[in-house]
């Protein structure tokens, strides 16, 4: 880690952040959060930051988002003993299944819940980036349900290794639009979105996939995916007979590991744990790992930690999932990472295919490559903490990755 504060501030800010104080009245996590955009996006986000206050925990709203939840995207999603990994490992391992959700990942929370908040704000059409094109998917298909036209940014890089998700797209009646312009992944992806909606901030909604950018997005996305952990909470004391002793998930911008650990935060004998994208490995431009290696910096509307050099430029970033592959990070993960409230550390590329093949094998089920990032995190945790109980977040499936796995795990088998 690059980045410290002094241990009387960082118990400030978890005393702070186990109060739920965060964000505050400023959209700040901490130090981190905020709002740094052109001014032509202000009233936008003002009227979005208005909207959440007004519709968000509104009961007829909170009934209408749930009701689809249980009725087209398939919540609540299982709860799945891991007998055969449990074994291996010599530890008691449990699976969140969010791959079992419509779509085939946890961004259908998101994507129903901005969506319909997007109806109640009067918005004619709706614009998304997305990486590994489950957040694409899930916007195209929430804007099918609801009547909203979709237009996808997606980098060119993503759209070639993740061509099962852009026909995906397509098929779902979203416009998917290649970004050629900077690394070609999910950053220059969330700047063209940006530019589309400064273009026309009032008639266009920008329905955000993950944790990050200027406020209110990061506390959206976190409330909207929070049912990831509250339901996992309760079917953990219902079929384990009690709490985990740590949660685990992979952190990219970090929606569906903030879904997860959310719910968790006052339980402080529940450790968390949220596993980045190692890469080939620590040097500048072979990984994603944001907390581990970053340093505090604007990226995107927010100041969060970011993989930059010294002059301050934000560089590109490698990891074989394309989900993972961005140089920031939510900036709530920055705040539990400086609090000490979640412990972050990183899987390489091989460890991550790795532990997808022994997923396969072992439980008969395909992670997504950013996914099996988390089950490597909790393999390293199982061997240093035999006999823990421990609950995985399976953030979503791997069927889209066949192009990448026909390349690397199934390279000659085929």
């Amino acid at each position: 880690m690059t980045y410290a504060v002094a241990p009387e501030q960082a118990q400030k800010w978890l005393d702070l952040e186990l109060k739920g104080a965060f964000p505050d009245p400023r959209g700040r996590f901490g130090p981190f959060g905020g709002r740094y955009v052109p001014e032509t996006l202000v009233p936008a986000l003002d009227r979005l930051e208005e909207g959440v206050r007004r519709y968000l925990h509104a009961p007829d709203f909170q009934a209408e988002f749930l009701h689809e939840l249980a009725t087209w995207a398939g919540r609540p999603t299982a709860l799945t003993h891991a007998r055969e990994l449990s074994r291996l490992w010599g530890a008691d391992v449990w699976l969140k299944r969010e791959d079992l959700a419509h779509t085939g990942a946890h961004k259908i929370n998101n994507a129903m819940g901005q969506a319909l908040l997007a109806k109640r704000l009067g918005a004619k059409r709706i614009v998304a980036e997305t990486g590994a094109g489950q957040h694409g998917v899930a916007s195209a298909a929430a804007c099918a349900r609801l009547g909203l036209p979709c237009i996808v940014y997606m980098g060119a890089v993503d759209t070639e290794r993740q061509a099962p998700n852009v026909g995906r797209m397509k098929l779902l009646g979203a416009e998917v639009v290649p970004v050629t312009s900077g690394d070609q992944t999910l950053r220059a992806a969330i700047d063209e979105a940006l530019r589309d909606w400064v273009s026309d901030p009032m008639g266009t909604y920008y329905l955000l996939g993950s944790a990050v950018g200027p406020h209110p997005y990061p506390y959206l996305v976190r409330e909207l995916q929070s049912v990831i952990g509250r339901e996992a909470r309760e079917q953990m004391i219902a079929s384990a007979g009690g709490l985990p002793d740590v949660a685990v998930a992979c952190v990219g911008g970090g929606s569906n590991a903030i879904g997860m650990f959310h719910p968790f935060i006052r339980d402080t004998g529940v450790a968390l744990l949220g596993v980045e994208a190692g890469g080939r490995g620590p040097g500048l431009g072979d990984n994603s790992a944001t907390l581990s290696f970053g340093s505090p910096g604007v990226l995107q509307g927010s100041y969060t930690m970011l993989l930059q050099d010294a002059n301050g430029q934000v560089q590109e970033t490698h990891s074989v999932s394309a989900g993972l592959d961005y140089s920031g990070v939510g900036p709530e993960h920055a705040l539990l990472m400086t609090s000490g409230r979640v412990r972050y550390e990183q899987a390489t590329d091989d460890e991550a295919l790795d532990a997808l093949s022994q997923c396969c094998h072992a439980e008969g089920i395909l992670p997504a490559i950013e996914t099996a990032h988390a089950f490597a995190g909790a393999r390293r945790w199982a061997l240093h903490n035999p006999g823990s109980r421990i609950l995985i977040c399976c953030s979503g499936r791997g069927d889209k990755d066949m192009p990448t796995l026909q390349k690397t795990l199934l390279k000659g088998k085929l």
